[in-house]
């Protein structure tokens, strides 16, 4: 039978006892971890969110009626528990924080009795991720959950303290706005008032935080909720949090200067890691090159090495081929693995096919016995010297070989391959800690689709002031002035400079193929706010959820979210989405089709 706490004030949580309250009487509550009935004694485990503090009830000291419902403690009850600290009598269990204690019980209260919970409640769960989202409330005990949790309750009492100090202004954006298609696909929210009308839920706070700085706020932060209907992956969620900012009267410097310092401060604060600055800075077109991916994996090696020189005259006709179709060869020396095993290398085969690479050329150089080659018969001793020389492979390594005629294609596989191989090697160490900046984005990109110039971030980022003149020229040779903030190979964050004039931003619409009228039509409010004096302005948002999970070394941002979502954008715990009162339909004006009426409706068509 579960009792009240009859005012009973709990005086220290467990794991904020130490050897220097020994002596003294003291009160926990929190739930069982375990409890051991050893017949004259009773060990039970009692945690809370600090940690786990052993309690030792003896007949002799609680007595009798106590000793006899310790007994009867299963895990998962909630209790409290009133007695004196004393230096554990066992010897020190140096893999508890409280290891050198235990509290000798004088008094016991059930404040909750508990079923047996479907799953154990411990760190580092077997359990599959399904049943521990279904039980949710149960997950979030483990303490590694919890400390997940807490780490980012730490993160974001730390920025707002920086962001004080650097004399920004948190405020708050509307949730319900207008939809401005321009990007991810909107979540959609229908009014009640205005039928046949819907808001939007942000996908993020940009309009408004620059509608902020054309107020003279000059400067705004937010821990802003951000919405996107899309296909989730590990890091991605349909609700996620961005640290947002925005900053009036400043350019790409001083962006970087003060988020450098702000990373700083965060990784300090929170998980004692020292952020030398300043971070490295790298161009997109570097980025590409050097790693195909403009989020380059800075801890490892394995750079990608363009060998279309090498072999322009050799007579194996995918090379050649590529090369003459205006295409590239490129390469990877992955070191140490030249004794692949060839149904490993048909197992990268297939890796880049799904790439939509046709196939994968490879030397593999191993430390003793026959070097093997898939592409040798076509090939001139000397001409695949020359690939060894250039990419200074040495016995015990393997050449990974792209040939295609689309560069970009045989880039971004490549780097993909290139991830691979480090993840295969356990390369991938997440101790460690490689921040770069990536900058000069371009400014535009060729969307297939739509048959038309996109903007690569939004319609509002600024061109380098050097390209200006190739917007209408050449737009697709125009860089940004856009930066990403790359951890691990992870965007965690990303920004630009803002267009605050008004001739290049009607160039911006025009060349992305907006009218005046579909720009007023989608941004108007924003548009109207700029005739009345704008400042330069600029801003950046992090990802917040893949911030803690890298920082937490997880593998999914599901890890460092109280309550997430799953694949299909559902939470199997609180069952959303799901079906409302035909009466809510009926208020929004709003029926329901079937898929039997849509397949009617399709074959009427036809």
């Amino acid at each position: 039978m579960a009792e009240s706490m009859k005012g009973l004030k709990r005086s220290h949580r467990c794991a904020e006892l130490s050897k220097a309250n020994v002596g003294e009487t003291v009160t926990v509550m929190g739930w069982v971890q375990k409890s051991r009935n050893k017949g004259g004694i009773v060990f039970t485990d009692l945690r809370d969110r600090s940690g786990v503090l052993q309690i030792i009830f003896e007949e002799k000291t609680a007595g009798a009626e106590v000793f006899e419902r310790a007994g009867k403690l299963r895990s998962e009850f909630v209790i409290a528990v009133t007695g004196k600290i004393e230096l554990r009598a066992g010897g020190v269990n140096e893999n508890m924080k409280t290891g050198e204690i235990e509290l000798i019980a004088d008094s016991l209260r059930v404040l909750s009795e508990a079923e047996t919970p479907p799953f154990p409640v411990e760190e580092n769960s077997k359990t599959k991720e399904d049943i521990r989202l279904k039980y949710r409330f149960l997950d979030l005990r483990r303490p590694d959950i919890q400390r997940n949790i807490m780490l980012r309750s730490k993160v974001t009492t730390t920025v707002r303290q920086f962001m004080a100090e650097e004399g920004f202004l948190e405020i708050e954006t509307p949730i319900l706005c207008k939809s401005t298609p321009e990007g991810a696909r909107d979540y959609l929210v229908p009014s009640r008032i205005h039928p046949g009308s819907f808001y939007a839920l942000p996908q993020s706070p940009q309009l408004f935080k620059q509608l902020l700085m054309c107020s003279g706020y000059d400067r705004y932060f937010q821990i802003a909720k951000c919405f996107r209907d899309e296909d989730l992956r590990a890091d991605r969620q349909p609700e996620f949090t961005q640290i947002d900012m925005e900053l009036s009267f400043v350019d790409v410097d001083d962006v970087i200067d003060v988020n450098e310092r702000l990373l700083q401060r965060m990784f300090k604060d929170a998980i004692g890691v020292d952020v030398q600055l300043p971070i490295q800075r790298m161009t997109w077109q570097e980025a590409m090159e050097r790693y195909g991916s403009d989020k380059p994996d800075l801890r490892f090696g394995m750079e990608l090495i363009d060998i279309s020189d090498t072999v322009k005259d050799c007579e194996f006709v995918v090379f050649s081929g590529a090369l003459a179709a205006g295409g590239t060869v490129r390469a990877i020396n992955v070191p140490g693995m030249g004794g692949m095993a060839r149904k490993k290398l048909d197992a990268l085969t297939e890796f880049v096919k799904g790439y939509g690479m046709k196939g994968m050329a490879y030397i593999s150089i191993p430390e003793e016995g026959e070097e093997k080659c898939s592409f040798a018969k076509f090939m001139k001793p000397e001409e695949l010297d020359a690939i060894k020389a250039k990419t200074e492979a040495k016995p015990g390594d393997l050449i990974l070989i792209l040939a295609d005629a689309k560069k970009k294609l045989v880039l971004e596989t490549l780097g993909a391959l290139r991830c691979h191989m480090a993840e295969e090697m356990g390369l991938c160490d997440k101790d460690t800690f490689r921040f770069v900046w990536i900058t000069e984005f371009p400014l535009l990109e060729w969307s297939e689709e739509e048959n038309r110039f996109v903007a690569m971030h939004h319609p509002f980022t600024m061109p380098m002031e050097e390209d200006l003149d190739k917007l209408e020229s050449d737009p697709g040779a125009v860089r940004a002035k856009a930066y990403d903030i790359v951890l691990n190979g992870v965007e965690i964050g990303g920004g630009s400079v803002r267009i605050h004039q008004n001739d290049i931003q009607e160039k911006m619409f025009e060349v992305i193929g907006l009218t005046s009228e579909d720009a007023n039509d989608k941004f108007g409010f924003l548009l109207t706010a700029f005739k009345y004096g704008v400042p330069p302005h600029a801003g950046l948002a992090y990802g917040l959820d893949r911030l803690l999970m890298l920082m937490c070394k997880c593998d999914s941002i599901r890890e460092v979210i109280a309550f997430p979502k799953v694949k299909d954008a559902s939470d199997l715990m609180s069952e959303a989405p799901n079906i409302v009162d035909p009466v809510q339909l009926e208020e929004l004006g709003i029926a329901l089709v079937t898929p039997e009426e849509t397949a009617v409706s399709e074959e009427s068509e036809k």
